[in-house]
């Protein structure tokens, strides 16, 4: 080997350690900095005609495995889900209050069975009987505040839902601006980590807002998927649309978000056909949507369940007494039936008018069962009146059912017969026309409605009624809109629904009760209905589809809902008293004094319920397993942060572990480089003596 071919390798030499220093020398600048990737310098031999001519030094390069990577996007999209849903369901478990506190929905659940109680033990004074019509109201007004709240806590999710999508579009954004760079870089042989470490600190934010597969490209860019497969960035980016972004109110249905394709400055232009519109995305987002459209509205749904149990069960009371003097008239609800609708009871019920001490004046008993097959509601008034005889007048109009005595100082009282009481939809004559209602509520009949398949559903043209269905985790499986055809039948919109994209995913049906059900396939578990809009009107009653035929739990009228006014003014129009269904007419048919509607609502509030889908239980334990369950998902939730917490800080820890400067490590090879450079400038050392003795010969 010449001399010069000797200067040349060690020169290489030094300039390979001066390169291997600077290298080392960044690392340990860097320790300790998050998501920073060693470098190392790339060397080769040299070789010149076949021979071997010192080294080469390449650019440095990152010293990271993508594996150890993916894990932590991985990781990372299971925590921010499972962070934002633990802060969600803790906030909504501390609405519940905690056990036991007097300010909880159980709590004042249970004040009104104690309540109940302490009126059967002291004869219904007038102060116990008040404190049952507070402690019922205060339990509607907690129901009322907790749907509200929840109501803000879904706003507030939404809000977070537009916070996100704007936070993952300026990730995307530069994202694709450092795609960019490390492709040149990587086309020109320069060094691209600097812009590698910057990308991927980007991913791994993204990665925490939406589950992301990452994918390296042969020009050094990357390209994202959603978790479901939906492209997010390859060459072309692609940005979010959603038209809510940043509103932060709770609404009955929400737009999908789209994605489109951008400019590379951010503008959006086409749509993609790709949408994310269910938890199965992953990530925070993911996360907040599942709150949003699943969680959130299932317990404001089950609250309403809640509010009708009660409503039904107290009402079943009131509307089985009287009060001690009988109001002059008993006006009732709308029913959302019209005068030539099928009765449709069965049974019978007595229609009496007392004076101011009870005797009786007049009463009628009228028995369903030996009615004409066709009755209808008007045949019912018109038996009424026949029955007593000028006492009392009934009348039914624009579906209000209203009994009014005639005669100074007398009222009316209705009462079941006691061996064969009438009963449509499950519920008395009284309660179904509401005429002694104990709670009432403007936007609800409060009990079910009776109808049958051959019943007209007494919808108009153009009237329509928007059900949404969803799967388990609160993806819209399908939306079909109800348009009844004017002259139909309740069991025609029955075959309508089944016929319809909705049909694909259960079977709907009609109770013995007139209550519309869904039941969906078994491979869909947990799917549940909603109805954003309702725009149908039976016959210009004001009642609807959702309020007549309770499909969800929403409609139940918990909104408006309240004590009826003039019980909570004066507790002695609590109607506790029982009619004497035997009593002769001059005779007593009510006693002042009367306390069994007391005991009546003690065994009501203690007996089984039927909820319809949500099965027959008493009101106890429906709430019960209602607050319960809250509290188990959000300890769970708790549960679930702890583990994806430990879960991603391990696979960082494995990827820095790889990846990452170790002090120590950076050190040694200092030394080590040193040593080279030193060798490398003794080897110039003596070639340039060399170089001297050979010119001192000449």
């Amino acid at each position: 080997m010449s001399l010069n071919n000797i200067l040349g390798s060690a020169v290489s030499g030094l300039a390979a350690a001066q390169a291997g220093l600077k290298s080392v020398s960044n690392n340990i600048a860097n320790v300790g900095v998050s998501g920073y990737a060693r470098e190392r310098v790339n060397l080769s031999t040299g070789v010149v005609s076949g021979q071997v001519s010192g080294v080469k030094v390449g650019e440095p390069s990152r010293v990271a495995d993508r594996f150890l990577e993916a894990n932590v996007y991985r990781r990372a999209g299971d925590y921010g889900r499972a962070d934002v849903t633990a802060g969600y369901l803790d906030r909504l478990q501390s609405l519940l209050g905690q056990p036991g506190a007097a300010s909880g929905l159980p709590a004042r659940l249970d004040a009104i069975t104690s309540s109940a109680v302490a009126m059967t033990g002291s004869q219904s004074s007038a102060q116990t009987v008040a404190v049952f019509t507070a402690d019922v109201q205060d339990a509607i007004d907690s129901m009322q505040q907790l749907t509200s709240d929840v109501d803000g806590l879904r706003g507030d999710v939404e809000s977070e839902v537009g916070y996100s999508v704007d936070k993952i579009n300026s990730l995307l954004k530069r994202i694709h601006d450092l795609n960019t760079t490390v492709a040149s870089a990587t086309g020109q042989g320069r060094n691209v980590g600097g812009a590698a470490d910057q990308r991927m600190t980007a991913i791994e934010e993204l990665s925490s807002l939406i589950s992301v597969n990452v994918r390296d490209q042969p020009d050094g860019r990357v390209s994202i998927e959603t978790a479901n497969g939906a492209t997010l960035l390859d060459k072309k980016l692609r940005q979010l649309n959603y038209p809510n972004a940043g509103l932060g109110t709770s609404q009955p249905v929400y737009p999908t978000i789209e994605i489109r394709f951008a400019e590379d400055s951010g503008a959006m232009g086409a749509a993609t056909g790709e949408k994310l519109d269910s938890a199965a995305v992953g990530g925070k987002l993911g996360g907040l949507l599942d709150l949003r459209d699943r969680a959130l509205p299932a317990f404001s749904e089950q609250m309403g369940v809640l509010f009708s149990g009660l409503s039904e069960a107290l009402n079943a009371v009131s509307n089985a007494g009287s009060t001690v003097p009988p109001p002059a008239s008993l006006d009732g609800r709308q029913t959302g039936l019209v005068g030539g609708d099928r009765l449709g009871f069965t049974g019978a019920a007595t229609f009496a008018v007392t004076k101011a001490d009870g005797t009786l004046v007049a009463k009628t008993s009228v028995n369903f069962d030996t009615m004409p097959a066709g009755a209808t509601v008007n045949d019912m008034v018109a038996a009424i009146n026949a029955g007593l005889g000028g006492a009392g007048t009934a009348t039914f109009t624009d579906g209000k059912l209203s009994i009014k005595a005639n005669g100074a100082g007398n009222g009316v009282v209705v009462a079941q017969n006691e061996t064969n009481p009438s009963a449509r939809g499950g519920v008395g004559v009284s309660q179904y026309f509401g005429l002694n209602d104990f709670v009432r509520s403007d936007s609800s009949t409060l009990v079910p409605s009776g109808l049958a398949a051959g019943d007209p559903h007494g919808f108009a043209a153009g009237e329509t009624t928007q059900i949404v269905l969803r799967d388990a985790t609160g993806r819209a499986l399908t939306n079909y809109t109800l348009t009844p055809a004017a002259g139909g039948t309740v069991g025609d919109l029955v075959t309508q629904l089944n016929a319809s994209p909705l049909g694909d995913f259960g079977a709907f049906s009609l109770d013995d009760r007139g209550r519309m059900r869904f039941e969906p396939t078994a491979s869909l578990s947990g799917a549940t209905l909603s109805i954003p809009s309702d725009s149908t009107d039976r016959f210009g009653t004001g009642r609807g589809f959702s309020a007549l035929l309770g499909l969800t739990g929403t409609s139940s009228g918990l909104g408006n809902a309240q004590v009826r006014p003039d019980v909570l003014a004066s507790p002695a129009k609590l109607p506790l008293a029982r009619f004497q269904d035997n009593a002769a007419v001059g005779a007593k048919a009510l006693g002042a004094g009367d306390t069994r509607g007391a005991t009546d609502f003690v065994n009501k509030l203690a007996g089984s319920l039927d909820l319809g889908k949500d099965g027959t239980t008493t009101i106890e334990r429906f709430s019960s397993l209602l607050l319960g369950r809250t509290g188990l998902e959000a300890s769970q939730a708790k549960g679930n942060l702890l583990d994806a917490s430990a879960r991603r800080d391990d696979a960082v820890n494995r990827r820095d572990s790889f990846s990452g400067v170790n002090i120590d490590e950076e050190l040694a090879q200092m030394v080590v480089l040193q040593n080279s450079y030193s060798a490398a400038a003794r080897v110039i050392s003596t070639a340039s003596e060399m170089y001297d003795t050979l010119l001192n010969m000449v």
